[in-house]
């Protein structure tokens, strides 16, 4: 349910200008305020976003309030957990709101796996502070000191048992705000009640199984209408003439020009298409390469002057270590484009009262997507607001505003709500796409597998991940951005399943010229004792040792670290007669930190373990002068419940570290496990994702 709309969004209102009480009703509102730059040194950390606020009502409700969304990765859960935790409430009690700009802190966006490390850290604070002036209150109340007092259940008693006020008779009928400094005591206990466990049965994810949950895609206003968009038929076309002289009398359209922008609205998706495809448009194409060129397009055609993602090591001299040593591999690895492929296409829905309109939209950067459409309707910010619902996935692939931005000028134009949605077909032609990536690699060292020199230089992939986790004394890293001839941007776990896929299959490479065991010569040159953690954990429950070693049977592991998270799989594949492949076996060891869902973990865990399967056995984006060619899912193969190997997970707890990103990092090993066991299996080394496209390892080594 979207909250009554403020006079201004509280993010750009003075906390003591927002209207707290109005909106909520009575209460206690805990406010963390966002940081000042000069504050961050001091304090060892700052809310990465626009602060934090907790409304605990008179009612018994507690409201939490965070910018960033849920796109089914289960922090509203985690987030409802942490909070319960510290204000010690059953969770039930607590709701927490998202991604509503009107009413949420400002958040940068839901992406980088950023939403426990940030949002869990800054609400567990502001909750602890709560929970502290709740106890100041009941002391007054009570006539006891504080720290005869204690915050159990929902209520705050005295340790004797001779008094107790419950959380909502303790601010009936206040409005009071509390600001709460960033160093609030966070839970005096070594584990609270229910972090760590699993969550009561969670009615939310009930309603996603049974169909109840109402998607972004299943919202409906009174008097909607339906939109489409006019696209370009190849990339970096431009339109040159425009006739819209058959579809301006179509009774029921109203077709909209902008600028550049081309749009009209209808009563249903099919005849607003049906008109769409009337309009007669003239289009300047340019040039593009297709997938034979892409390679030596990419290598000549750098970036310059944007260093958004560019990344750069050098230590000690590769190339004199390169010289010195006694074993040395060298060899390119090459990354497809691939497509996002949500469950939910891109959607908005915009609806106008008076000058003011609302968005709602399933995107990972609501506040982003707040100033695209302010921009791009020439209104100021504060009239925008945008509201993410439960969104059926993203994985980094819902970032940009472009399709709120026509929804609300279609709503503009027709005075009635609009509903604009790519169809499946749209979505893999005119979203963006993971980065192809072509990666250079040397490495030396000696013949008992100790690594001396590594060179590693990636082509427009991105710089995650990029840093290798091994202790090498001569290193040269680098990453270089290009012209990309497709539109590209952000994916789940962005560059580091690239990059770790070349660097791991460079390991491998490295362990099999020395003869050395791929766990043992990773044991001695790694530099992260977390990740030797799960590697060792990793080994012993797949008995890697023990393996049986046959004739077309083959076992491949890999380790990563990113988003500082640590993940070890390994892969056990057959291969038949016909050289065709079947993953057997994936077992994967993982930590993130303290845990504070498990049963959410291990789900995200195993969902990343399989959307890595589909990038490293067959996904990638086919495309010829500018033109995706297979921009269907019965072209664009990704993982079936056939293609499903036994998948294992061990989760690993640290209460001792702070939760850290955990839906990204868990894919980035599972192509290079995979293409290291295929080579145990062939004798066959595939150096491009993905491996085996026609499902067949071919035969011969890819160059």
């Amino acid at each position: 349910m979207t909250l009554a709309r403020p006079a201004r969004p509280w993010d750009r209102t003075p906390v003591a200008d927002r209207e707290y009480f109005d909106i909520l009703g009575p209460g206690l509102v805990a406010v963390l305020p966002p940081r000042k730059p000069e504050e961050t040194a001091a304090s060892g950390w700052q809310p990465p976003t626009g602060g934090a606020w907790i409304h605990v009502g008179s009612d018994g409700r507690i409201r939490a309030f965070t910018g960033k969304a849920e796109v089914g990765q289960g922090t509203r859960t985690a987030l409802q957990i942490v909070v319960a935790d510290e204000l010690r409430v059953p969770h039930d009690r607590v709701e927490v709101v998202m991604a509503d700009t009107d009413v949420c802190p400002w958040d940068m966006g839901t992406f980088g796996s950023r939403s426990m490390p940030d949002a869990s850290r800054a609400l567990g604070t502001v909750a602890a502070g709560a929970r502290e002036t709740l106890v100041s209150l009941a002391a007054a109340r009570l006539g006891t000191p504080g720290v005869e007092l204690e915050a159990v259940e929902g209520d705050v008693r005295s340790r004797d048992g001779r008094g107790r006020v419950e959380y909502q008779d303790l601010v009936r009928d206040q409005n009071r705000v509390a600001t709460v400094a960033p160093d609030a005591s966070r839970s005096p206990r070594a584990r609270p009640v229910s972090l760590g466990r699993p969550a009561a049965a969670d009615s939310a994810a009930a309603d996603v199984v049974t169909g109840r949950r109402a998607f972004v895609s299943d919202l409906r206003r009174p008097g909607m209408l339906h939109g489409t968009v006019l696209h370009p038929p190849t990339y970096g076309a431009h339109l040159t003439a425009l006739d819209l002289s058959s579809v301006h009398d179509r009774p029921g359209v109203t077709v909209v020009r902008e600028g550049d922008f081309v749009g009209l609205a209808a009563s249903s998706p099919p005849e607003a298409r049906a008109a769409m495809a009337e309009v007669r448009a003239t289009w300047q194409e340019v040039p593009q390469p297709g997938e034979r060129e892409i390679e030596s397009h990419l290598r000549t055609h750098p970036l310059e002057g944007d260093a958004w993602d560019q990344d750069q090591k050098i230590l000690g001299d590769a190339e004199a270590a390169l010289a010195r040593s006694q074993v040395t591999m060298q060899a390119t690895y090459r990354t497809a484009y691939v497509a996002h492929v949500p469950l939910e296409t891109h959607c908005a829905l915009a609806e106008w009262d008076g000058p003011r309109v609302t968005v709602w939209i399933g995107t990972q950067t609501p506040f982003r997507t707040r100033e695209a459409v302010a921009a791009g309707l020439k209104i100021p910010v504060e009239d925008v607001r945008v509201v993410v619902p439960p969104t059926g996935s993203g994985f980094g692939g819902k970032h940009g505003g472009e399709l709120a931005t026509a929804a609300a000028r279609l709503a503009r134009a027709t005075e009635r709500p609009v509903r604009v949605a790519f169809n499946r077909e749209e979505e893999f032609r005119y979203a963006y796409f993971r980065p192809m990536s072509v990666i250079d690699v040397r490495a030396g060292g000696d013949r008992d597998g100790r690594l001396a020199a590594w060179v590693f230089h990636n082509v427009n992939g991105g710089s995650a991940a990029l840093l290798p986790p091994y202790r090498v004394p001569n290193q040269r890293v680098d990453n270089e951005l290009s012209r990309s001839p497709l539109p590209q941007g952000s994916y789940r776990a962005l560059a580091a399943t690239t990059n770790n896929f070349a660097r791991e299959t460079a390991i491998d490479e490295f362990a099999h010229l020395t003869g050395v065991d791929p766990f043992a010569l990773r044991l001695m040159n790694l530099d992260d004792d977390r990740l030797v953690a799960v590697l060792r954990r990793a080994v012993e429950k797949s008995g890697w040792s023990g393996r049986i070693r046959s004739s077309g049977k083959g076992h491949g592991l890999a380790v990563g670290l990113e988003k500082n998270s640590r993940v070890a799989t390994i892969a056990e594949v057959s291969v038949d007669a016909q050289r065709r492949v079947r993953v057997d076996r994936l077992v994967t060891a993982f930590e993130a930190g303290a845990i504070v869902n498990p049963p959410n973990l291990r789900s995200q865990v195993e969902g990343a373990v399989v959307m890595g399967l589909g990038g490293a056995l067959f996904e990638a984006v086919r495309f010829a002068a500018g033109v995706v060619q297979n921009a269907r899912l019965s072209q664009y193969r990704v993982p079936r419940f056939s293609d499903l190997p036994k998948v294992e997970v061990e989760l690993m707890d640290r209460p001792d570290l702070p939760p850290s990103g955990a839906g990204e990092t868990p894919m980035i090993a599972v192509a290079p496990a995979i293409g290291n066991a295929i080579f145990d299996a062939t004798g066959c080394r595939l150096r491009t994702l993905p491996l085996v496209p026609s499902g067949r390892v071919p035969e011969t080594e890819v160059p």
